[in-house]
């Protein structure tokens, strides 16, 4: 049904457009009619990815194509052996992305779990209970308390009616329903007369008339636009695809460049597309991928010790990389339940304690909640407010049981909407009865018996209180003979014993979490469709800002929200630190104009009303204990104890992974770009080949992959927290490390160059043994290299890289491998290798050692430079 505004619309128009008597109902054939025009009451169904589709996402890597050719290629030429081991990589590396992404979707399954089994409706003038799926709009609804809500309805009736729509809106308490209209434009949490799919029913009870089912509803809305946000790629998948696409232009580059200057230079064709393939491999790092995905599986290990579980191997990086966290407020900063945050007694009190327990009596007696202690299930029941009134109450001693015990209530006059007030009447060991009340201020001070002076001193209090972000609840109690036939006279001459002032606290470490993300660079900013007030004082108290320079803006000035990004003045973003009000559309328009202004976007939430920005999000973070199933559906990362400080473990962690995949992909770039410049320089000089095709194979899937899984692994820098994020655009290898990449490999190239030269004359090997030597020297060099890959200003025995056990452990697992190559009956003579003395062991640790030690004389050049 199209959105008609039904919220400003009175009861009787809606009837009457809906063609529909409340007292009676829809007849049969009405429902039979509408029920085939408007289909079902459910939201709609998402399609499951097939495993087939997932798994031929994994050949999009440009690094898979150019093995998969590769492997491919060897395997025409007759070269099982090198096409066995190119493909087994390709295996590898497909198997774990595939198993990695395989898993539902389940986000709209969540959704539909928000869904109502069965519901009472009026129809054909009798009360029965219907399947929720079979309403149709105009259907006469009748709600109680805990219902949930089945559709969206326009109230007819309403008796003390309360709705929590928490999940819906992000309010922290619930809302009290009227068959009131309101204006058309009021936003969504303030349309008193309209209840709405997917929220509880906490109080009270009322008749509604169905004004839309299924994908009309708002929470229709909501599941379609969490259905159409558009997951970006995270920034560590958009870096690996750019360089993966760069290496693949290098690789057909070097592969047809070095087999033209082999034939040109007389060389055996065949050896040379053998050479060619083989260094067309050696020029993609190969044990890319499965490095960075073994990085962040470490990092999803860690995490989960840290009840943080991770969705996506890529979340823990992209945090890392965040510019800007977008968090909701209820339950995320907040605690999700209302606390006493202070009680204003009346001017000139002689007692203050005595006064501060009749108040809170007052606010015991006048409630029907009930606390986890005293209920059979061990949980709290009741409104919010009301448990904290209890909870303040058994802080100081006094406990509901007892007093009921010690004052009998006699009569209760339930919350009423159009009074703002509740009402009880209790037994007293004098004569009469003690009237305890509680209410909206005003409502209670027009029923007060005081002149206008002590009402405005009392108003004073009320803004007071309201201006610093506390919802006021003000206290009053009288006595009476007996319980009056009319409940209005238990309104009058009220004396207001105390003023409450209850808020949704902060969450314990939540300020410490936020001054750590500062400290790194990352913006907090508050998003809440909470008041203004209220959220302005959660974040002073959190420390996003100060309570005079917060600048807070709120959803009318954002626009209607389409979800794109297109309504949102990125003027009225750009100094934000706390948006109020706000829908979820508009909700997702912020996420998508701050990533439109080139942030990393990271978005915290818990409800329903969440999910779509969670979505889109380039890091979404659900809570898991308050949280609904909707908003961890489409988590990327779900914090299993709400702790908002779990953040700042995985920014650490994140920033750690992208130093040590940054560090891993240098290692194996410089050594094999050393390879292919090697093999390039001797054809061009026309001399034999440093390496030969199985050996750049051998030393590139085994022991290349060692050495970079253990810096993979290595433990974040000391001061990672204490830099500013990456910029969003920037490359996972900037001009500065090509550079670097350039200048190293040149070194390693013509070490081994020169180590071959050394070896067919000084040493007067043969061609075979002087190659083992050159082999053998590019092996070790690579094994000392890693420890050239240290942070600046760090000794060469501290550090990251020298602390990380797992270097220790793949140096000496490569230095066996590469003995094996050599002395190993059978794999020698696949590799092509023969012995090489002990002269020639001499020459390879020294030649080995070189690369390493012209790099510390660069570090001691620069550290004393003036």
């Amino acid at each position: 049904m199209t959105e008609q505004a039904w919220h400003k619309r009175s009861p009787e128009t809606v009837a009457r457009q809906l063609e529909v008597n409340p007292a009676r109902g829809l007849d049969r054939q009405t429902v039979s009619r509408r029920y085939r025009h408007y289909g079902a009451n459910r939201l709609a169904g998402r399609r499951q990815r097939h495993p087939l589709r997932i798994l031929l996402r994994q050949f999009r890597s440009i690094v898979i194509l150019v093995l998969t050719v590769a492997g491919l290629l060897a395997l025409l030429l007759g070269h099982h052996v090198e096409a066995a081991a190119v493909m087994a990589v390709v295996v590898i590396n497909t198997l774990i992305g595939f198993f990695s992404e395989w898993r539902a979707a389940r986000s709209m399954a969540a959704l539909q779990g928000l869904q109502a089994d069965r519901v009472r409706v009026r129809r054909a003038g009798r009360s029965e209970e219907i399947a929720a799926t079979e309403l149709v709009p105009g259907d006469v609804l009748l709600l109680s308390e805990g219902d949930l809500v089945p559709a969206d309805a326009r109230v007819v009736e309403a008796e003390g009616l309360q709705c929590d729509q928490a999940a819906l809106t992000g309010e922290s308490v619930p809302v009290s329903k009227t068959a009131d209209a309101v204006a058309a434009d009021t936003p969504l949490a303030e349309r008193q007369g309209m209840l709405y799919k997917g929220t509880t029913l906490t109080r009270g009870a009322g008749v509604a008339i169905v004004t839309a089912i299924g994908m009309d509803t708002e929470l229709g809305t909501i599941a379609d636009l969490t259905a159409s946000a558009r997951s970006t790629a995270t920034p560590l998948q958009a870096r690996l695809d750019q360089l993966g696409h760069r290496l693949a232009w290098v690789v057909l580059a070097l592969a047809l460049g070095l087999a033209a200057l082999g034939l040109l230079a007389g060389r055996d064709m065949l050896v040379m597309v053998e050479t060619a393939i083989a260094l067309g491999v050696a020029a993609v790092p190969e044990g890319l991928p499965i490095v960075a995905t073994l990085a962040l599986a470490r990092g999803m290990w860690l995490m989960a010790r840290r009840n943080a579980l991770i969705n996506h191997l890529a979340a823990v990086e992209t945090l890392g990389s965040t510019g800007i966290i977008l968090t909701d407020k209820t339950g995320t900063l907040t605690a999700n339940r209302m606390h006493l945050e202070t009680l204003v007694l009346p001017p000139d009190v002689e007692d203050e304690t005595a006064a501060r327990r009749r108040a809170l009596a007052v606010g015991v007696l006048c409630s029907n909640a009930e606390l986890a202690a005293d209920s059979d299930d061990g949980a709290d029941h009741g409104d919010p407010m009301e448990i904290a009134l209890l909870e303040a109450g058994r802080e100081a001693g006094i406990h509901r049981g007892q007093l009921i015990d010690d004052c009998p209530e006699v009569y209760e006059q339930p919350f009423d909407a159009e009074r703002m007030m509740m009402a009880t009447c209790h037994e007293t060991s004098g004569d009469g009865l003690r009237v305890a009340v509680k209410g909206a201020p005003e409502a209670v001070l027009a029923a007060s018996d005081m002149d206008e002076a002590g009402r405005d001193e009392w108003r004073a209090r009320v803004e007071e209180l309201a201006g610093g972000g506390l919802r006021p609840l003000l206290l009053a109690e009288r006595g009476i003979g007996a319980v009056p036939d009319d409940p209005d006279q238990l309104y009058q001459a009220l004396q207001p014993v105390g003023l409450a002032g209850l808020m949704d606290p902060p969450r314990p470490g939540v300020a410490d979490a936020v001054a750590a993300c500062q400290r790194a660079g990352v913006q907090v900013i508050m998003v809440t469709g909470d008041q203004a007030a209220t959220a302005r004082a959660i974040a002073a108290a959190v420390g996003i800002g100060t309570a005079e320079d917060l600048r807070v803006v709120e959803g009318q000035d954002l626009g209607d929200g389409d979800g794109d990004g297109s309504g949102t003045d990125a003027t009225a973003i750009t100094e934000a630190q706390v948006f109020a009000r706000v829908t979820p559309a508009q909700k997702l328009d912020l996420v998508t104009a701050f990533q439109d202004a080139g942030y990393v976007v990271a978005m915290t939430g818990d409800g329903v009303n969440d999910a779509p920005a969670l979505k889109k999000a380039d890091i979404g973070i659900a809570m898991g204990q308050r949280g609904t199933d909707a908003a961890r559906e489409v988590g990327d990362i779900i914090l299993q104890d709400d702790r908002f400080e779990r953040i700042v473990t995985a920014i650490r962690h994140g920033r750690g992974i992208f130093a040590n995949i940054r560090r891993s992909l240098m290692f194996m770039l410089c050594t094999n770009f050393a390879e292919v410049a090697g093999v390039a320089l001797a054809t061009l000089a026309g001399a034999p080949l440093p390496l030969l095709p199985l050996q750049i194979l051998y030393l590139n899937l085994l022991t290349d992959v060692f050495p970079a899984l253990a810096l993979a692994v290595g433990a974040a820098p000391a001061n990672v927290m204490q830099q500013p994020p990456r910029p969003a655009g920037e490359a996972i290898l900037t001009r500065r490390h090509w550079l670097a990449i350039g200048a190293w490999s040149a070194v390693i190239a013509a070490t081994i160059l020169a180590v071959l030269y050394l070896a067919l004359t000084a040493l007067g090997l043969d061609q075979a043994s002087a190659v083992t030597v050159s082999f053998l020297t590019l092996g070790f060099s690579k094994l000392w290299f890693v420890f050239a890959l240290r942070e600046p200003a760090t000794a060469l025995w501290r550090g990251t890289v020298a602390g990380n056990p797992w270097i220790w452990v793949s140096l000496g697992v490569c230095g066996v491998l590469l003995a094996a190559a050599v002395y190993l009956p059978g794999l020698d003579r696949v590799l092509g290798t023969a012995p090489i003395g002990g002269a020639g062991w001499l020459l390879v640790i020294a030649a080995s050692l070189v690369p390493l030690m012209i790099g510390e004389l660069r570090r001691l050049a620069l550290a004393i430079r003036p």
